[in-house]
């Protein structure tokens, strides 16, 4: 019977002090530490130390480097397994360019899934794409028309070795991770070894989750977003740390043995974005004991931070000794590595709450104050300090560095930031300012030295002068509908300015026609109430939503589903109040 390995791994801690990925793993394989394998009942599978994830991908490499050229690009299924880890770091040793890919799963149906994938392949220029045999099928049909050689995992260990090892050298590449594609086509996104250990560094150290030899790692998070490789692949081998890994697939259907696997090893670290903290309350049903005392960094990252849900987490986790200052939001985006900001230790969630019709108004995020009705009140969470060693910057729309609660564009520069989009000069031109600042595309603000983020810029509904947030459209909604309804997305279609209509997509579990006329008469009021502006509610099955490769909603993907008219209705009796040339509208 194997045992997980142990978070003390007897190594003298050094926390990002390397200048490639290579010197980082070589120095980790010292040590004892390294990757566990959990099945969705809690079981370990398998383990990985970093001596042995050295090991054979030292051995991997050899075979890769007889059948491809220095700097060539592959693509690699990112399943949580062993061999997509020996994978990964079998190109850093051999001079190439790993692509970290999704699963199918992530997409919503294969025939979405292979069109991702051939927009990837055509941009990433792939020499070969690895993936598991059970994978190869699919694969294979997506690659149809692109002479790209799809091999699997197995059938590496069987290419012949070839010649010397050629690492990237501390100037070099690292990977291209492709962006979630949330408000467009995916785009390769370069890490440079530079970048990546930079980012490294700020995550670990003062400013960021200041890691000590104490700190244990577990992990949910996909290995093709950012959260995932990144922190808590890459991050805890530059830290010699132990990590406890479940398929995210397994975390959907039993999100409860995440917190189990934190109980059990002692876990100090773990993020993720606020539904799964959300599933966790909704699948818990107190059939077990949990000591989350240990978490002492209960990260929130990659969506919009949403203080409800994290509350009713601390208030259902209390008995299982879960603190609530362990909360640590964060913000980041895969453009700068992955992290950018972190709150302070133990500092929880620092709570903002604001005028929401003076900030749609006015652009300007003031307190509420005891005359501001309950309904125009917006409670965000503050997303910490900017890592040492970078900066950031809230700009206006015409590049004028705002003050403090004044809401712009949020732009970041330092060493975490990528150099660009691979073979996108445009894409690369375009999210860069004439004085080399990344525009993230993300709004937010400034209080004291903190940067709360309010949303996506390419979100944003001007309807009357205001500018209305599409998330604060959705949240109200999802509020005020009954458990039996899920995800909600709102956007405008139609003409310009004023002329837009609104739109609110609500998804269902129920088909009963007068507890759907419930629903809408229950949302429809509570929209009225907090928005103020006219929005058709339409309610739509449950799986009509598109979700990115990291989770989150893809408000452009879901519109152009919609103008194609390929949304149910649920309420044949509901006029969808949408014109004929509405539809077609990119």
């Amino acid at each position: 019977m194997i045992s997980p390995t142990r978070t003390d791994d007897g190594l003298a801690l050094k926390c990002g002090e390397f200048d490639t990925l290579i010197d980082g793993l070589e120095y980790a394989a010292r040590g004892t530490a390294g990757f566990n394998f959990y099945s969705g009942k809690g079981d370990l599978k398998s383990r990985l130390t970093y001596k042995e994830l050295r090991d054979r991908a030292v051995e991997a490499a050899k075979r890769l480097v007889g059948v491809t050229e220095p700097g060539d690009r592959i693509g690699i299924c990112a399943v949580t397994s062993p061999e997509f880890a020996v994978l990964f770091f079998a190109c850093q040793y051999a001079g190439l360019i790993p692509a970290p890919l999704p699963l199918p799963v992530t997409l919503g149906g294969r025939g979405s899934y292979e069109r991702q994938l051939q927009r990837m392949a055509e941009t990433g220029d792939f020499t070969a794409l690895l993936t598991p045999e059970s994978m190869e099928n699919i694969i294979s049909s997506a690659l149809n028309d692109n002479d790209i050689p799809v091999i699997s995992f197995s059938e590496v260990d069987k290419l012949p070795l070839g010649g010397k090892l050629r690492p990237h050298s501390a100037e070099g590449p690292c990977y291209i991770q492709y962006s979630s594609g949330s408000s467009s086509s995916p785009k390769g996104i370069i890490g440079t070894q530079k970048s990546v250990t930079a980012n490294c560094k700020g995550i670990s150290g003062v400013g960021g989750l200041e890691v000590t030899n104490e700190d244990r790692c577990s992990s949910w998070l996909p290995m093709y977003h950012d959260m995932g490789l990144i922190g808590f692949m890459i991050v805890p081998v530059m830290c010699q740390m132990s990590v406890d890994y479940l398929d995210p697939q397994d975390f959907t259907r039993r999100p409860i043995t995440w917190l189990q696997l934190i109980s059990q090893n002692r876990a100090t670290l773990s993020f993720s974005p606020t539904f799964g903290y959300e599933l966790c309350v909704r699948r818990w049903r107190e059939d077990r004991e949990l000591d989350l005392s240990s978490w002492r960094a209960a990260g929130i990252g990659g969506d919009m931070v949403q203080p409800e849900p994290l509350k009713a987490f601390g208030e259902t986790f209390e008995n299982s000794k879960f603190n609530m200052p362990s909360f640590t939001p964060s913000y980041g985006l895969a453009e700068i590595t992955l992290a950018a900001t972190f709150s302070p230790k133990r500092q929880g969630l620092l709570e903002d709450t604001i005028d929401i019709n003076r900030l749609e108004r006015t652009g300007e995020a003031l307190p509420a104050t005891d005359l501001t009705p309950a309904d125009q009140r917006r409670t965000f969470i503050a997303c910490g300090k900017i890592l040492p060693g970078h900066k950031m910057e809230v700009r206006s729309f015409d590049g004028k560095v705002e003050d403090e609660r004044k809401v712009g564009r949020i732009c970041l520069q330092g060493p975490s930031v990528t150099p660009g989009y691979f073979h996108n000069a445009l894409a690369t031109q375009a999210a860069f300012t004439d004085d080399g600042w990344l525009d993230t595309g993300d709004l937010g603000y400034w209080i004291d030295d903190q940067i709360v983020v309010t949303g996506r810029f390419k979100d944003l509904i001007l309807w009357h002068g205001r500018n209305i947030w599409p998330q604060d459209i959705e949240w109200a909604a999802q509020a005020a509908a009954p458990s039996r309804c899920g995800r909600a997305c709102s956007f405008a279609v139609g003409g310009s300015g004023d002329e837009k209509e609104i739109i609110l997509l609500l998804e269902c579990r129920t088909r009963d026609e007068a507890m759907l006329a419930e629903i809408h008469t229950t949302v429809s009021a509570a929209i009225r109430l907090e928005i103020g502006a006219p929005v058709t509610l339409i309610l739509v099955p449950r799986g009509s939503m598109i979700v990115t490769s990291s989770g989150k909603l893809s408000r452009a993907r879901v519109r152009e589903k919609f103008l194609k008219d390929a949304i149910l209705n649920l309420q044949a009796d509901v006029s969808l109040r949408v014109i004929d040339e509405h539809r077609g509208v990119s």
